[in-house]
C-alpha cells in the first residue's frame, strides 16, 4: 500500500501511550509513512519518566527501539541545519518542521497546533493535523485499511482484551471525538 501521508509525529502524540499505539498500527499497515527523530523521542521519553518515574529509563528505551524496529525508516537525520532559518511562535519547536521538511513529510501530526500556524508551513508545503483529523482523513481516504489498523490496536491490547465500543470509548477520551464518531456510525 502506498502511505497516503508522510508523517512526522510530534512528542506529544507519541507520549500518550493509545496515542503512540494508535500512529504506530497506522504506520505498520502502510497507512501513513511515520517519522521522527531522536530528539523527539528523547522529548517524550523524558516527559514520560517525569510523570511515570516508575516505568523507568530501560522500559521507555524498549519502547522507542521497537519503535524503530517495527518502522526502521522513520528516523530523520540531517536536518539539523534547517532549525536556524525558520521562525516559529515556539522556536523550541523548530526542530519539528526542520525534521519535517527534510523529511519531505507533508503532515505533522501534533496536538498544538497553535504551535505551528499555516503561514510558516505553507511555504514549504507542509500541513498541520491532530491525530483525529489524520485519521479522518485516512478514514475518508482509505476506509477498510484503516479500520483494520483499528483491529489491529485492537487486538493488541491481550491483558485485559479489549471490545471494540472499549476502544472507541478510550480512543474517543484521548481526543480522537470526529473520528471515533465517523468509526460509530459507519
Amino acid at each position: 500500500m502506498t502511505p497516503r501521508h508522510t508523517a512526522l509525529y510530534d512528542a506529544n502524540v507519541l507520549y500518550p501511550s493509545l496515542l503512540r499505539n494508535l500512529l504506530m498500527h497506522l504506520a505498520v499497515s502502510g497507512l501513513v509513512a511515520a517519522r521522527w527523530t531522536d530528539a523527539i523521542h528523547d522529548e517524550w521519553g523524558r516527559n514520560l519518566l517525569l510523570n511515570r518515574p516508575d516505568l523507568g529509563a530501560p522500559r521507555v528505551q524498549r519502547i522507542r527501539a521497537l519503535m524503530d524496529q517495527a518502522v526502521p525508516d522513520a528516523q530523520v537525520t540531517g536536518y539539523e541545519a534547517l532549525i536556524e532559518t525558520l521562525s516559529l511562535p515556539d522556536p523550541d519547536d523548530r526542530h519539528v518542521l526542520a525534521a519535517a521538511i527534510h523529511a519531505q513529510a507533508d503532515v505533522i501530526v501534533t496536538l498544538n497546533l497553535k504551535d505551528f500556524p499555516r503561514e510558516h508551513l505553507e511555504p514549504y508545503g507542509v500541513q498541520v493535523m491532530t491525530p483525529d483529523t489524520l485519521l479522518l482523513a485516512l478514514l475518508a481516504a482509505e476506509p477498510l485499511a484503516t479500520r483494520d489498523a483499528l483491529e489491529g490496536l485492537q487486538n493488541s491490547f491481550r491483558r485485559p482484551p479489549v471490545t471494540w465500543e472499549e476502544l472507541t470509548d478510550r480512543l474517543t477520551q484521548a481526543g480522537l471525538v470526529r473520528s471515533m464518531t465517523e468509526i460509530r456510525n459507519t
